[in-house]
């Protein structure tokens, strides 16, 4: 084996070091499948939304007749007025964004604050306070409802808002959502720095931990707005009519001997436009805030 040889593997090596660097900078495009089966995935996802609203537009005997219409009729603002009137809408919407907004403020504080305290404080029994705060999720929410109940009514609550808004100020889900990104998102060296330089505990975790737990925060914020604006179980056992939130308003288009299908539908997407305008306000800043979470973490 001569020396060229021999020397000719150890050339080849920097070369192909290169070559993967440049190959892992290159922008990866889509192919025409990833466009066909993308386009699929989005018109299964909105199909419910646009057929709630097809049958919006229709009366209640188009429904009723075989086959089911495809498109969109011209009773769509008439069948919504009615939703609104009959179902008071006006102050069930008000209801429900103080509620949801009230819920997703308390849940992503408290919640990043109890994260941060298991992800990077030392304390006695935080492993054990934190298994049981997993533990919690495992019981079924429909066993709280008679002690919920009777606790309410004992502080004098019933039918009103904070009947609905005080078992929902944190959740076990958020707490350990926000530990498991704080754990890999927060260094531990950015919090030892920031004690050297004698900044308090109150103004670490404003300047700190806020700041590395945004991504994290604005994800949790959407899922705990989505999720307390569409509960209906406790709403409709712990509040009646008079002071609903939307799904319980939406409960009472379904009564009558003959529920009118078309307007139960206009109700129906009423109660979701508020979810569809949050998310094309919002929704940039939370996909931009995962990826950002990404590319730190």
């Amino acid at each position: 084996m001569t020396t060229s040889e021999l020397t000719l593997p150890r050339a080849s090596k920097p070369r192909a070091r290169r070559r993967r660097i440049m190959g892992a900078g290159r922008q990866l495009h889509a192919g025409p499948v990833t466009y066909v089966v993308l386009t699929v995935f989005a018109l299964v996802s909105l199909a419910p939304l646009v057929w709630t609203a097809i049958a919006a537009s229709r009366t209640d005997g188009r429904l009723a007749q075989a086959p089911p219409p495809l498109w969109f009729g011209g009773n769509l603002f008439t069948n919504l007025r009615t939703a609104w009137d009959q179902a008071g809408l006006g102050t069930a919407m008000f209801n429900s964004v103080l509620v949801a907004g009230t819920i997703t403020v308390s849940t992503v504080l408290f919640s990043t604050l109890a994260g941060f305290a298991f992800a990077k404080l030392r304390f006695r029994f935080s492993g054990l306070l934190l298994l049981l705060t997993i533990g919690t999720m495992m019981i079924p929410p429909q066993l709280a409802v008679v002690p919920l109940y009777l606790w309410m009514s004992d502080l004098g609550w019933s039918n009103q808002l904070q009947t609905v808004v005080l078992p929902s100020l944190v959740t076990a889900f958020g707490t350990f959502f926000m530990r498991q990104y704080l754990v890999q998102a927060l260094p531990s060296e950015l919090i030892e720095a920031a004690r050297v330089d004698g900044a308090s505990s109150l103004r670490i975790v404003w300047h700190v931990v806020f700041p590395a737990a945004r991504p994290a925060m604005a994800v949790l914020g959407l899922l705990t707005f989505v999720f307390a604006w569409n509960d209906f179980l406790w709403p409709i056992i712990a509040l009646n009519q008079q002071n609903p939130t939307v799904q319980v308003a939406l409960n009472s288009l379904g009564t009558g001997y003959v529920p009118d299908q078309a307007v139960i539908m206009a109700g129906a997407l009423l109660g979701t436009l508020p979810l569809l305008i949050a998310f094309l306000l919002f929704g940039k800043q939370i996909v931009g805030g995962i990826m950002q979470g990404a590319i730190k973490g």
